[in-house]
C-alpha cells in the first residue's frame, strides 16, 4: 500500500475493475487506452467498443498493459506503460520521436477517477510504474507529460500526466520539441 492506495497490474481477474474505472465512455471518447497502441487509420475504425475488446484481448492473453490503483478496494486510477516499441503511434510523431536508440519503457497514459484527482495519485502511480518497469528489466523510463505554461488547456491533455508529477518522482527533461510537451526520463540503477 502506498499513500493510502494499493497498486496492482491489470490482469484478466481485474478486467472488470478497469471497466468500472473507465466507465461507459472508455475513459475518454472510447479510447480504452488504445490511442498509442494503434495507427491513426486503425484508431478511426476502432474507437469505442472495438477498442474495449482489443484491450480486453491483450489482457486475456497475459499482457499487463498498465497498473490499477485502488482505494478501499475500489478502482481509483490507472497508468499505462510498456516498452516503447509497443506503441506504434510514436513512430510517426515529430514531437515524440525517439531521443536516441536506447531501449526505453514508455508511460503513455493516466486516468484518475474524479474523487481521487488532485490528491497525489499520479505520483503514486508513477512510483509504482518505475518499480514495475524495474522488475521487468527496464533501465530507462520515459514519459511525455503536459507542461502547462499558462495553466490553460490542462484538462484536455492531462492524460499523459503533468510534468510536475514526473519531476516529483525524479524524472528529468531530456528533449522538448513542443512548448508544452517535454520528453522526460528516469534512468534506473
Amino acid at each position: 500500500m502506498t499513500d493510502g492506495y494499493e497498486v496492482h497490474p491489470l490482469t484478466s481477474d481485474r478486467w472488470d475493475d478497469l471497466v468500472t474505472l473507465f466507465g461507459p465512455k472508455g475513459a475518454q471518447e472510447g479510447c480504452w487506452c488504445m490511442w498509442w497502441r494503434q495507427t491513426a487509420a486503425d484508431w478511426k475504425i476502432m474507437a469505442g467498443e472495438k477498442n474495449k475488446e482489443a484491450m480486453r484481448s491483450r489482457v486475456e492473453t497475459g499482457e499487463e498493459p498498465g497498473l490499477l490503483a485502488y482505494s478501499d478496494g475500489e478502482p481509483a486510477g490507472w497508468i499505462s506503460l510498456g516498452p516503447r516499441e509497443s506503441f506504434p503511434r510514436f513512430e510517426r510523431s515529430k514531437i515524440l520521436k525517439p531521443v536516441d536508440d536506447q531501449p526505453v519503457w514508455s508511460i503513455i497514459c493516466f486516468f484518475i477517477a474524479k474523487a481521487h484527482r488532485r490528491k497525489g495519485l499520479s505520483v503514486t502511480l508513477l512510483r509504482a510504474a518505475v518499480g514495475y518497469a524495474r522488475e521487468h528489466g527496464a533501465t530507462i523510463r520515459e514519459g511525455d507529460p503536459t507542461d502547462p505554461k499558462d495553466g490553460k488547456g490542462v484538462d484536455a491533455f492531462v492524460y499523459t500526466g503533468l510534468m510536475s508529477a514526473f519531476e516529483q518522482v525524479g524524472f528529468k527533461e531530456v528533449a522538448r520539441r513542443s512548448e508544452t510537451r517535454p520528453i522526460m526520463r528516469l534512468e534506473l540503477e
